[in-house]
């Protein structure tokens, strides 16, 4: 079924044109290279996989409880309105915030894999090049997935919100080589990371969790590159080339918040705007849920030495500067293991069937009825 035939609402465009900007760049050097960023691009390579058979898309799911989610993560819960809900309103208001959450999920993996391939060009130094393509595929893979999982299993989308189409813009306009990192590898994604793990911890659904944690995997990957990259470039920096990339910091990180609140899906509930907002800031687990979504993005901020007073007191009045002391590492570690543990723990279990099966077959032989 055609896409726009499935979403809430319709997109304003079918086609969103961005001007590009900035020079593509060759490099004719091919010999030189640092080596941990070519020990990523050789990970990059070994952890190539396809979505259609390391993913079990014969598992089943129901629409109106896609996640699992609690009454209480519900920004109406509480409130004169879900007093007023069905038991069908509510299964209704679930698909739509998991159909919600999962199109913002896929929208923004079609503008990893644009920023990705902007990378590609704009990019001087081939290391990085070669690096960046291995990602445009990893992205490719990710829309993908999440484009089936909305499509085969949940019927619904919604388009793009506002304030992520915003900072999306604003990434791929900008001439400088770096943006679409910065923008890309440690706000969009920094996020999204946040966001994958914490519906891939507390559901307990088996193929959104399956989506989660192989997605989190190379997107782990990305974020250390984004890291590496950064983090060697901005030390040539000027103090007012790094301040300029601050406020741009600064800026995404509050349309990143906004960006939360879901406000599109209460209004189709029929919500006056100005209400719904209201559900959505005064509910305690979206305010919890949006702090906790910053957890990977104010150290990484922090580790590429974008650390000025300015956006330090633009994350203490979002009440998230003490993320900065997080472990970046470790967070993606855990982020390579969940997935290791995860095939192993399916694929263990379908070779017991495999082996049950023959078994089972040896047996049926034996018998003199077989």
């Amino acid at each position: 079924m055609p896409t726009f035939d499935l979403y809430a609402e319709e997109p304003e465009e079918s086609v969103w044109q961005v001007p590009a900007s900035g020079a593509a760049r060759f490099n004719w050097e091919y010999d030189a290279g640092r080596d941990r960023l070519l020990a990523l691009y050789q990970k990059g390579k070994d952890k190539q996989w396809d979505g259609q058979r390391r993913i079990d898309w014969e598992l089943e799911v129901d629409p109106y409880d896609p996640l699992g989610t609690p009454d209480e993560a519900m920004s109406l819960y509480g409130t004169k309105y879900w007093a007023k809900l069905t038991e069908k309103d509510k299964g209704e208001l679930r698909l739509h915030y998991a159909s919600w959450q999962f199109s913002q999920f896929l929208h923004g993996e079609q503008g990893a894999m644009i920023c990705a391939a902007r990378i590609v060009e704009s990019v001087p130094d081939l290391d990085a090049k070669f690096y960046s393509a291995t990602q445009t595929m990893d992205e490719a893979r990710h829309a993908e997935i999440y484009g089936r999982f909305l499509h085969e299993k949940v019927g619904l989308l919604y388009p793009i919100n506002d304030n992520l189409q915003s900072l999306l813009g604003d990434t791929l306009r900008d001439s400088r080589w770096d943006m679409p990192y910065l923008g890309m590898q440690v706000l969009i994604e920094g996020l999204a990371l946040a966001a994958f793990g914490m519906i891939r911890d507390t559901t307990d659904k088996p193929l959104p969790k399956q989506i989660l944690a192989y997605v989190m995997q190379d997107e782990a990957r990305h974020v250390a590159f984004g890291r590496m990259a950064l983090r060697d470039y901005y030390k040539q920096l000027t103090d007012a080339e790094l301040r300029e990339r601050e406020e741009f910091v600064i800026e995404g990180c509050y349309l990143m918040r906004d960006r939360l609140r879901g406000v599109e899906v209460l209004e189709n509930f029929g919500i006056p705007k100005a209400e719904a907002e209201a559900c959505s800031e005064q509910s305690e687990f979206l305010a919890l849920f949006r702090k906790l979504l910053f957890s990977r993005i104010v150290p990484c901020v922090k580790d590429i030495g974008l650390w000025g007073k300015r956006l330090q007191q633009a994350y203490v009045d979002m009440g998230v500067l003490e993320l900065g002391d997080s472990s970046l590492d470790l967070l993606m570690a855990q982020d390579e293991e969940i997935a290791e543990k995860l095939d192993a723990e399916r694929f263990a279990a379908e070779e017991r069937e495999r082996v049950a099966e023959v078994e089972g077959a040896i047996e049926a032989g034996r018998r003199p009825d077989g």
